[in-house]
């Protein structure tokens, strides 16, 4: 028996972070989303990914970003014998819902694991309408 908790030794403290890293939720993809000059911005951080593994789609309002990496194995990582292996390799989504946006004009830009996409608002017209009471 153990006087000392299985949660003092580091390689646990270790094994909780991993955890936490290979979630494939939000969490791995954090965003800042903002209004300014007339646009919606979104600022995603996507570190270690190439903008090739990533795509971005828009229907109906909805802006789906996917970013997807898989490992890669050769002849060169079948002769080496992983001790802790953290990296994270799949697919990982999030989706924004925008009910006034110019799908047409949305621009992206991804520098230094950083996502910038640019939502052009439209010009809705007024939809609001009184409704008579029978």
């Amino acid at each position: 028996m153990s006087l000392i908790p299985r949660s003092f030794y580091l390689d646990d403290i270790l094994d909780d972070v991993s955890r936490l890293a290979t979630r494939r939720d939000v969490t791995s993809m954090k965003c800042d989303v903002y209004e300014e000059n007339g646009n919606y911005n979104i600022e995603m951080d996507i570190p270690g990914y190439d903008k090739k593994d990533i795509s971005i789609e828009c229907n109906d309002g909805v802006l789906t970003i996917t970013a997807e990496k898989n490992t890669e194995f050769n002849s060169e990582s079948e002769s080496k014998k992983y001790i802790r292996r953290e990296r994270v390799y799949g697919k990982v989504t999030r989706s924004f819902s925008f009910s006034d946006i110019d799908e047409e004009n949305i621009s992206a830009d991804f520098r230094n694991g950083t996502l910038t996409v640019v939502i052009p608002k439209s010009r809705k017209q007024e939809s609001k309408r009184v409704i008579e009471i029978n």
